[in-house]
Parts: structure tokens; C-alpha cells; sequence
């Protein structure tokens, strides 16, 4: 009970605090009636402050509602499932765990908390968490929250509201898109700073300090949470960031698996558990040659820092060339859509279209009589024909 009690003042804390006045999309598009919902992401991304927006949206009691950040101390003589039962008992009706990671075997108590209790459970978690119980899988609703878009960006940073378009939209309507957004602000001005500091919300509190932010969370991602996660070996820490380091050298980095195996000093069966894991903690993008099957992290293509920001603090000269395809790949995978390498162009998209991507004077000399083939061009305002802005494919969410 006295562990309940304390666990409800830190919940009250954090309910007083304040929350941005920023909604992301998400908040919206989540079905809070399901019994067990998981919202996973990137540190940084913002899954807190959304919990917190949601709490703050509900008209219930300190005893009817708490949330409890799993990794602080008073959890570590407890389990979810302890203060499940309690909080239940004394008529609780939805519980919110942050990081819920943290706590091993997690996904136990989860099942028996749907199957026992009469509460509502909405937790958070690393984007690289998965849930092995397949019964409980299928119970639990899951949702991404992926960094901030460009369109959320701007947004954010000029308080107007702009609409997302589908990739057909884009293909099919460009210019009548740009012309729109650029009749309200300038968007080279705004995707510069984006691709500086603007993937991750915490850049609102101090932008001077978003690469030490940034360094952090990945620290934390890798010497936590992948660790955790993965049951990775500590002392492999310095192999899985020697990665990292690898992917500042090239342009853009196309791996030689045995290669960059004897590089980073661990056999090729093990770095790619690493990749793997890196990829879904969201810190680096795996590009395949194939849309389907073992492939598609077996045997990537091309290897990418996850987001140009990521670039920004781990590379001292980040190649142009590597960060507009890092942007691009990244805003395509984010909305779900089918991207591999193609040998013609640098993309296939939805084993569909070909997009190139360059500069404002990009030719269409590598894609020339390719049906379904688009220039995707940085620096540029506004397209023509089958040239498109690349900050454009920004407002896809």
C-alpha cells in the first residue's frame, strides 16, 4: 500500500507538468479503447509527452488513473503486475507504463494483467521491443512513433497547419502541392533546419543542445536498451558504435558483410544480430536489394545512420549525396511503404516507381526511358514533369 501511495504522488507530479501545445497525429489515430495498447519508438521521439497529453485529456482521479515510469527505483522491488492488482483493487481503471522495457519478462505480467484484471494498460517502449508471447501479440494493439516529419516540423515551428499527402498525391500533383506550401513559408529555410536539429521534439527545450541530446539517447539505446533487449554482450558496446563510426566513411555505405565483419572485429553472423538490432532501435536504416523474404536484413544494400540529424552529431562531414537518401528512405519506410535498392536509380519504391535523388540540376540520364521513373531533387522549390522537391516527400506524414 505505502508503495502505491508513493508511486501515486509521482504520478500526480507528473500530471502537473506541462505539456506542449503541439498534438502529435498519432494522439488522435490511437483506439485508447482497446484493453492493452504499446507505443513504441526512438528516444527522443516524444512518447512521454504523449502519454502525458492523453492523461491530461481525462477526466479521472489520481486513483483511477496513474502512470509510473518503470524504470525508476521504487520498481526495482516491485513488478508491473504487483501494482497492477493493487491499483485495480482500490478501482483503478487504466494504468500507463513508460518504458515498460525495463522490466524483464514484462510481457508475463501483461498477458495476466488482460487476462485477470479489469484495468485498461497503455505502456511505452523502445522501438527495438518485441513481444514474444504470440497470444498476447494478438491482443495488443501496437503503434509507432516515428521522428517528426518535416510537415510536423514546420508546423511546430511556424503554428500553421499544412496538409499530408499520399505518394500518389505527390507523383501525380507536385506543383500544384508546392505551390501551396510556398504561397504560406519558405521551405528550403525550413529543411535546412529540419535536417539539423528538427527530427526529434526535444529540440523545442534548447536547439544549442541537441547533439548532446541526441549523443545521449543513443548512447542510451545501445548501452541499455539493445543490451536488454538483444542480451548483447557488454563488452561488444565498442564493436556495435565502431558500426556507426563505419557509416560516416562512405557514400552512401554499401556493405561488404566479411568486410565490415573484420572492421569492427566480430564474425559476420553476429554483426548482423548487431545490425538488426541497431536498425530497430532506430538508429541505422538497412536498404535491400529484395522486397521480401530473409533478405531484406540479411543482405542489405545499402546501410544508412537512421535520420540526417543522427549524421549531424556522429560525422564530422557528412556527405551531401548520403543524407537527402537517408531523409528520403527514411520518410518512405515511415509511412509504410516497400523500398528497396534498384540498379537503375537509387530506389524502388513499392516495386513500382524509380526515383534518383540529387541536386537542383539532378539530369534524368540514369533513369532515362524508365516508365514509373522520377527525379527526386534537394535545393529546389518547386518541380516540374517527373521532377520533384525533395522536401515535398516530407508531408507524406
Amino acid at each position: 500500500m505505502a508503495l502505491l501511495e508513493s508511486l501515486k504522488e509521482y504520478s500526480s507530479l507528473f500530471l502537473s507538468k506541462q505539456t506542449p501545445d503541439y498534438e502529435r497525429n498519432l494522439l488522435e489515430e490511437i483506439n485508447f479503447n482497446n484493453r492493452i495498447i504499446g507505443i513504441v519508438g526512438a528516444k527522443g521521439v516524444g512518447k512521454t509527452t504523449l502519454l502525458l497529453q492523453y492523461m491530461k485529456k481525462q477526466n479521472l482521479t489520481v486513483n483511477e488513473i496513474m502512470y509510473i515510469s518503470v524504470d525508476h527505483p521504487l520498481m526495482s522491488s516491485t513488478t508491473i503486475l504487483d501494482i497492477a492488482k493493487e491499483f485495480a483493487s482500490m478501482g483503478g481503471k487504466i494504468l500507463i507504463l513508460d518504458e515498460i522495457h525495463n522490466q524483464d519478462d514484462f510481457a508475463i505480467d501483461l498477458k495476466t494483467i488482460w487476462d485477470f484484471l479489469e484495468i485498461n494498460v497503455i505502456f511505452s517502449g523502445s522501438s527495438a521491443l518485441h513481444l514474444d508471447n504470440a497470444d498476447l501479440s494478438r491482443r495488443v494493439l501496437k503503434y509507432t512513433l516515428p521522428t517528426l516529419s518535416f510537415r510536423e516540423f514546420i508546423e511546430m515551428e511556424t503554428s500553421q497547419k499544412f496538409s499530408k499527402f499520399t505518394l500518389d498525391d505527390i507523383l501525380s500533383n507536385h506543383t500544384k502541392y508546392s505551390q501551396e506550401i510556398i504561397s504560406k513559408i519558405k521551405p528550403l529555410k525550413y529543411f535546412k533546419d529540419y535536417s539539423e536539429y528538427g527530427y526529434y521534439p526535444f529540440y523545442l527545450e534548447d536547439k544549442n543542445a541537441i547533439k548532446m541530446k541526441l549523443s545521449e539517447a543513443i548512447n542510451k539505446t545501445i548501452d541499455i536498451d539493445l543490451l536488454k533487449i538483444y542480451n548483447i554482450d557488454s563488452k561488444k558496446i565498442r564493436n556495435i558504435k565502431k558500426i556507426l563510426t563505419m557509416l560516416c566513411t562512405s557514400v552512401p555505405y554499401k556493405p561488404n558483410i566479411t568486410t565490415l565483419a573484420a572492421a569492427v572485429e566480430i564474425d559476420p553472423k553476429t554483426l548482423y544480430i548487431y545490425l538488426e538490432a541497431l536498425q530497430k532501435g532506430k538508429i541505422i536504416r538497412m536498404i535491400s536489394a529484395n522486397a521480401r523474404g530473409e533478405s531484406i536484413i540479411k543482405k542489405p544494400e545499402k546501410i544508412y545512420l537512421d535520420n540526417p540529424n543522427i549524421f549531424k552529431v556522429l560525422c564530422q562531414t557528412p556527405d551531401i549525396g548520403t543524407l537527402r537518401e537517408s531523409y528520403f528512405s527514411g520518410i518512405l519506410q515511415n509511412t509504410q511503404h516497400i523500398i528497396t535498392a534498384s540498379k537503375k536509380g537509387d530506389f524502388l519504391i513499392d516495386e513500382k516507381y524509380i526515383f534518383e535523388v540529387g541536386g537542383k540540376n539532378k539530369t534524368y540520364k540514369q533513369i532515362k526511358d524508365i516508365e514509373n521513373s522520377y527525379i527526386v531533387a534537394d535545393d529546389l522549390e518547386i518541380g516540374s514533369g517527373n521532377k520533384i522537391p525533395l522536401y515535398l516527400f516530407g508531408f507524406l506524414y
